[in-house]
């Protein structure tokens, strides 16, 4: 039976841990940069230490493991998804967000099911292939069944060559009854952030409507798990409360998933609170985090949990989220819109959860991130393959998920640059893949071109 409070997380405990390791002390910062190079992860203590190092060596020597264990366990992969956001209607009352139910400035829709497969229509004549599902806290008539319909639509499309593989979902904590009828959707990653984990803060900005409810959000993925979702992933909303508090708070719920059903959450977002219509808490967060100590918190979770992918959104601008590539960010999102209808209609701030931050259309991220050595990928074959939770870490962690995950990003790269690729960017991307191909071991080079030809062939969705 899954935890119906989150017993699991002391503010006063984590508050604690953050003062005996509140002095930098260089000789204990470098022990534990040692120890995040073993690859095992580190404990809360462990990242008190770091989250106290300021000196410029210090951070630097920080940043460089963290770009070493980045490359270690990822390579040079960079996984690509776009948000589908259905509905703006929410019953809550959160006062850093444009959803929120007293703001009569927010334009209010909510997709029906040929307004979503139209979306998901465009969001695929782009070449994506992943989606993430998003919806406020309430929905037309049909209640809950609302999402489920939504999913359907979402994968009945296809568009020549194209179609979305996988379909992650970010929605309202749910009953583990609930989980599992979305579990039988076939989605990938279940995802939900606690927004802030302080107990305190989270009161005060959290004013009405089940959102109210610390415990019922923060047990949510207790109810996933316990309905057989063993993906999931989690973050907080840096800007609310502490940063060194909600990177704390954030890894203690990891090592509870993993206590309580042997493996923790897949992946970790890191948003940082950016303007949003109506909200003036938005636009003056409480808590502001710097651009410096936002990516020195990149780093350390890099190093706390490597195993763990790391998604940063265009809430980020461009510049940014260059920069944490290398320290730890596993995942974008390229080319989104954040409102309802907002891939037919464009960005509509009047309609949108939050102002981006990042404008590029997908085909211009992969260009820059592939000038910079990056492989995007847009492979779903884990989720496919079974390759989740337990299945994941015991191919991850003696590394050989990499034998998996290199010829598959090649391969949809590939499909990319033939399906969707202008003549100047298959001509790059090419170089790119050549380039990628001679650094591979010579059993995973011929397994990568193998795919490779296939995808040359014709045939598409192809992976090991």
């Amino acid at each position: 039976m899954a935890e119906m409070k989150a017993t699991w997380l002391d503010d006063a405990a984590l508050e604690a841990t953050l003062e005996r390791n509140a002095q930098e002390d260089a000789v204990k910062g470098r022990e534990v940069i040692a120890k995040a190079r073993l690859l095992g992860g580190l404990d809360l203590d462990d990242v008190a230490t770091l989250i106290a190092l300021r000196d410029p060596e210090l951070v630097e020597e920080m940043f460089q493991t963290a770009r070493d264990v980045k490359e270690e366990i990822y390579g040079n992969r960079l996984v690509l998804f776009a948000p589908l956001y259905i509905s703006n209607l929410c019953s809550n009352e959160c006062l850093y967000c444009a959803f929120r139910r007293s703001n009569t400035e927010l334009d209010r829709k909510a997709l029906d099911m040929d307004a979503i497969a139209d979306e998901t229509r465009l969001i695929v004549q782009q070449g994506h292939k992943r989606i993430l599902l998003v919806a406020g806290e309430s929905y037309p008539r049909e209640g809950f069944d609302y999402v489920l319909r939504a999913i359907d639509a979402v994968y009945s499309v296809h568009e020549g060559t194209g179609e979305i593989r996988r379909l992650n979902v970010n929605v309202a904590p749910l009953t583990v009854e609930q989980f599992r009828d979305l579990k039988a959707r076939n989605i990938g990653t279940y995802q939900l952030f606690q927004e802030t984990y302080h107990r305190g803060t989270y009161a005060k900005v959290h004013l009405a409507g089940p959102k109210k409810d610390f415990d019922w959000r923060a047990t949510a993925m207790d109810r996933a798990m316990e309905a057989g979702i063993d993906d999931v992933g989690i973050g907080p909303l840096f800007g609310l409360y502490d940063w060194r508090f909600e990177v704390l708070a954030t890894l203690r719920h990891a090592q509870h998933l993993e206590e309580a059903f042997g493996v923790g959450c897949h992946t970790i977002s890191v948003p940082r609170l950016e303007p949003a219509c109506g909200s003036d808490m938005a636009s003056n967060p409480p808590r502001p985090v710097s651009n410096d100590d936002f990516m020195r918190l990149v780093a350390i979770l890099r190093l706390a949990v490597p195993y763990t992918g790391i998604i940063m959104s265009t809430r980020e601008s461009a510049e940014m989220r260059t920069q944490t590539l290398a320290l730890g960010v596993s995942q974008i999102s390229a080319g989104s819109r954040t409102n309802p209808g907002g891939y037919a209609e464009n960005e509509r701030e009047e309609a949108a959860q939050f102002q981006l931050g990042d404008h590029r259309s997908l085909s211009e991220v992969i260009a820059d991130v592939g000038s910079m050595g990056y492989i995007p990928s847009f492979c779903t074959a884990c989720y496919r393959m079974g390759r989740t939770g337990h299945d994941f870490m015991d191919l991850a962690k003696p590394g050989l998920i990499k034998q998996k995950c290199g010829p598959n990003a090649l391969a949809t790269f590939k499909e990319y640059l033939l399906d969707y690729g202008t003549p100047e960017a298959r001509a790059a991307g090419e170089s790119v893949i050549a380039a990628d191909l001679g650094k591979l071991d010579e059993k995973t080079r011929r397994v990568a071109e193998r795919l490779i030809a296939r995808v040359d062939e014709g045939r598409r969705d192809v992976f090991v």
